[in-house]
């Protein structure tokens, strides 16, 4: 489930950046990258949760941790500084846009790859090879 959760993020993020690009960058770069960025993000953690095995693991922990600090971080500079985002992205007002998934999702990722780390010798996903150790 998780792993279809951020595949759906990843297209509609990537599908939002895309549009913003190519038909409006000049009216907002920045915001527009972001949104870019965070579509990079979502599919990296998609891939990387699909996968299963060490390398994906931290991959994936990183992916969340990068998505987490993105949208705490552009969704207080949203609130704070709305001039400097004319637009918004993905992750402004805290995913506000995405009935604040984006803020939720990584938060519920990376609980999901501490449990699943945890459990000592469970795969992270959908396979590969076990995972010891915590996050």
């Amino acid at each position: 489930m998780l792993v279809a959760v951020y595949a759906i993020f990843a297209l509609a993020a990537g599908a939002r950046a895309g549009v913003q690009i190519a038909t409006r960058f000049a009216d907002a770069p920045a915001a527009y990258l972001l949104s870019a960025l965070a579509a990079a993000v979502y599919v990296l953690a998609t891939v990387a949760l699909a996968r299963g095995g060490r390398t994906s693991f931290r991959i994936a922990v990183a992916a969340c941790a990068t998505e987490l600090v993105g949208v705490l971080a552009v969704g207080t500079l949203s609130i704070a500084d709305r001039a400097a985002f004319p637009d918004e992205t993905v992750w402004s007002v805290y995913g506000r846009g995405y009935g604040f998934v984006p803020l939720v999702l990584p938060v519920v990722g990376l609980l999901w790859l501490r449990r699943t780390a945890r459990r000592g010798g469970g795969t992270p996903a959908g396979g590969g090879r076990p995972v010891s150790g915590g996050v």
